[in-house]
Formats: structure tokens, C-alpha cells, sequence
């Protein structure tokens, strides 16, 4: 048995696992409404706010930021939900006078008949909603500016808003893949979209979850080996099982670590890529350590540094990196000999 020195070092906690370079979570878009697609856009542009995704019947598919879709008619004043929310809130964006929202916890007055409907008999008595939080509501004002913005992006100007006339997406995509094509049924899934950031996507088996925390950095190495930095910005919650040889899908259940880039200035000729990412963890600087073959285990427990004499030094243990483990105890220190298996 050899004997090896307890050295003062800096110990980091890293892991290195594979992942791919790309763009992100990949979103299917589907058409809302009956027609025909007319047009679609090109592999990799760039679609924001306001502008149009794709059109059916040659008419503008507009993309709305939001995470609720219509699905409904939004075209009886005083309608209230998450979805009015959304037209309120992208209309104000692109700069439309919407006038003012009431606010959460007030009462509005919703009557029965659409908006413009005409009618020789009296309006029935409108009944009185509250507004609940995340919620808008369809005014005078928003309907008259949904109007003003149909006849700017070239749909009709009928201040009426319906499920498919917007593609409500969380913010600004890039196209990844266009599965219709002119003169299918705009009722089917349409394209794939994603951010358009280039990250890092990382399977983590979820096993190993505690070894990575967000805000952790991490390296990542291109096919030419030249490198990136960036950050653990995500961690799924929601394990998936991981795909097995042969395809069968019940490997060990992992999680998505999404690592966001600092720069993407060395990735401009790259929209996808395999590559290994090594992430770096907690760091404790100074601390005694030995290699991890020096541990013995007591049979009551814990573990011991033999001396060359054969004493055994009781010792506490810390973390352990790249084969070393961190020791404290009475008599450790820096220097010391101890017996080793490796």
C-alpha cells in the first residue's frame, strides 16, 4: 500500500454531459379556423408581434404574445377573460389606443347583444360581472382600436376578433420547420417554431438533479472545440423517460437543463450542433483533501485515514471532486501522510 500526502487545494463540484445546441423548445402552431393556407413563411425567419405568421384565405394570421389563445368570439362589449387580456395587452404594445381597462375587483356590465347588432326591440337589462385578476375587458375603446388595427394589417375591419384570426405564441419565434403547404386546410398543425435565442439543452437523468442548481455555469465545447459560457437558466420539472436502444422509451426518467448563452458570437455559422457541456457547481477554496481510495469505512460508521504506523485518524468528509474527497479532523493536516488504496 502507497502513501500520499494531505494537500491544502480548491475543490469545484463539475459534471460534463452531452447536449445539443439549438434554439430551444419546440412549439407546434396550429391553424385556428376553416380556409385554406394561402401562404406559409420561410424555414428560419423571424416572426415578432403584430406581424404576420402565415395567411388563410389570403388574409393575415397576425402573431400575438400571450400564453391564452381566442377561442371564442371576442365581439360583445363588456366580455371579460384572459383572452380579451391578451388583444388589450399586444394592442397597447404596438402602440393603439385602447383607452382604459377597469380594474381587477370592479364591476362591469355585460349585455347580451353583440356589439353593432341592430335591434327594434329595447335592450334587456345588462347583468354585472367582477373583473377577476389576469383578466381584461372588452370596451368601447379596445373594440374601435381592434378595428383601426384590422384595417392597418389588411383584415377586415370589423372589431371583431375570433379562435385562428391570431397566433398567440409567448413572444417572438423563429420558424423550424413548415410541415403544410399552399392549399392545404389551414385547420391542421402548420409549422414548428422555437425562441429565438440559441441555447444549450441538456438531458439530466433526474437522479442527479441535486448536482445541478439554475445559475450554475457551465462550459459548453463546439465541434471544433472551441468553447461557450452560459447558465443554468432552466430545469424541468416534469421527467420524461429517456428514448433506450432500439427506440423503446424506458431508460432511466430524465429532466431538461436548458443552459442560456452569455454570447453567440462563435455560433453564427451554427443553428443546431451535438455538444458537451461541463457544468461547474459549488467551489470550496483551501480545504484538506486526499485521494478517495485514502478513505477507510469503520465498521461503526464514518470513515478514517490510516497513518504509516497503522493508527487510525477519525476524519469527516466534505465534497468530493475529480477523485479527491474533503477531510477534517483532529491531527489532518496539510502534509500528513496516509496510506492509500490508489
Amino acid at each position: 500500500m502507497s502513501t500520499v500526502a494531505v494537500v491544502r487545494t480548491d475543490l469545484s463540484s463539475t459534471l460534463s454531459l452531452n447536449g445539443t445546441l439549438g434554439y430551444g423548445r419546440t412549439v407546434s402552431v396550429k391553424g385556428g379556423k376553416d380556409g385554406l393556407v394561402t401562404q406559409l413563411p420561410a424555414v428560419g425567419a423571424k416572426v415578432s408581434r403584430g406581424r404576420s405568421l402565415y395567411r388563410v384565405d389570403d388574409r393575415p394570421v397576425p402573431v400575438f404574445y400571450g400564453t391564452t389563445p381566442l377561442f371564442r368570439p371576442l365581439d360583445t362589449r363588456g366580455l371579460m377573460g384572459r383572452d380579451v387580456k391578451v388583444v388589450a395587452d399586444n394592442l397597447r404594445a404596438l402602440g393603439y389606443d385602447i383607452g382604459a381597462q377597469p380594474a381587477s375587483g370592479s364591476w362591469v356590465a355585460q349585455r347580451p347583444e353583440p356589439t353593432g347588432a341592430a335591434s327594434a326591440s329595447p335592450s334587456p337589462s345588462p347583468s354585472y360581472v367582477r373583473v377577476k385578476p389576469g383578466e381584461g375587458v372588452l370596451t368601447a375603446s379596445l373594440i374601435a382600436a381592434v378595428g383601426r388595427w384590422q384595417t392597418q394589417v389588411g383584415m377586415p375591419s370589423t372589431g371583431v376578433l375570433g379562435a385562428g384570426d391570431v397566433a398567440v405564441l409567448p413572444g417572438e419565434v423563429r420558424v423550424g420547420a413548415v410541415q403544410a403547404q399552399p392549399g392545404d386546410p389551414a385547420t391542421g398543425t402548420l409549422m414548428s417554431v422555437t425562441g429565438t435565442a440559441k441555447s444549450v439543452s441538456v438531458p439530466l437523468d433526474a437522479t442527479d438533479v441535486d448536482s445541478i442548481q439554475q445559475g450554475d455555469k457551465a462550459t459548453v465545447t463546439l465541434p471544433d472545440n472551441s468553447e461557450a459560457h452560459g447558465t443554468v437558466s432552466a430545469i424541468s420539472t416534469d421527467a420524461q423517460a429517456s428514448d433506450q436502444a432500439g427506440g423503446d422509451s424506458g431508460g432511466t426518467p430524465q429532466l431538461v437543463v436548458t443552459v442560456s448563452l452569455d454570447s453567440t458570437a462563435a455560433l453564427r455559422r451554427l443553428n443546431s450542433a451535438p455538444v458537451q457541456v461541463q457544468f461547474t457547481g459549488q467551489t470550496k477554496k483551501g480545504v484538506l483533501a486526499v485521494p478517495v481510495g485514502a478513505l477507510l469505512a469503520l465498521s461503526g460508521g464514518g470513515y478514517a485515514l490510516q497513518l504509516p504506523g497503522g493508527r487510525l485518524l477519525a476524519v469527516e468528509t466534505g465534497m468530493f471532486a475529480k477523485g479527491l474527497v474533503e477531510v477534517s479532523g483532529t491531527g489532518i493536516t496539510a502534509g500528513t501522510k496516509v496510506a492509500t488504496a490508489s
